[in-house]
């Protein structure tokens, strides 16, 4: 088994409703490609890139899988697609109703043209550095050799304030480390 720390975000609604309710969802999806081991919590954000759009809803989980890392990938293109995200439709930083990311696979350094492992921009993104700080602060980048906590506190040293625009929010529809059905029965 190998240990992905995947990315969720999404500021559109989906299917299923708002964008928590949508990453809500998209975690019990998860749950077919392995087992969701944590979840951080669910963080509102400022737009990167892009910034006439709405305010994106981010969280990271931990997913232990015996998925090949290209398999990984797919498979999570497959779901992103379930929940309405057309990738050919939209533009690079974007509205999306979901979008999932392979930001760690174990210690594993892939660069191809459509797949790099680590994310390639992971240290220069605090939505996904704050949450991915909440559950896992010692995991080390494979790229940098640096914690996940080391490549936040340099991203807030250098970054400014882009890294206090990461706040948490509450919602009955999600709650940190829980497994993959919450509160009320599931989802």
């Amino acid at each position: 088994m190998r240990t992905a720390y995947i990315g969720m975000g999404g500021n559109l609604a989906s299917k299923v409703g708002a964008p928590e309710d949508t990453l809500a969802a998209a975690v019990v999806r998860l749950e077919s490609l392995g087992r969701v081991t944590r979840r951080s919590s669910l963080y509102s954000t400022e737009p990167v890139g892009y910034a006439t759009q709405p305010r994106f809803v981010n969280a990271v989980v931990e997913l232990e899988t015996s998925l090949a890392p290209r398999d990984l990938l797919k498979a999570l293109l497959a779901i992103e697609q379930e929940f309405g995200r057309d990738r050919a439709a939209g533009f690079a930083n974007g509205p999306r109703t979901l979008d999932l990311d392979i930001l760690l696979l174990d210690d594993l350094l892939i660069s191809e043209a459509d797949l790099e492992i680590p994310h390639p921009r992971l240290a220069d993104r605090a939505f996904v550095l704050v949450p991915m700080g909440e559950i896992a602060p010692h995991k080390v980048d494979a790229r940098s050799g640096l914690t996940v906590s080391q490549l936040l506190n340099a991203l807030h040293k250098n970054a400014g304030k882009e890294a206090d625009a990461v706040v948490p929010i509450q919602t009955d529809v999600w709650r940190a480390d829980a497994g993959p059905s919450v509160a009320g029965g599931g989802l």
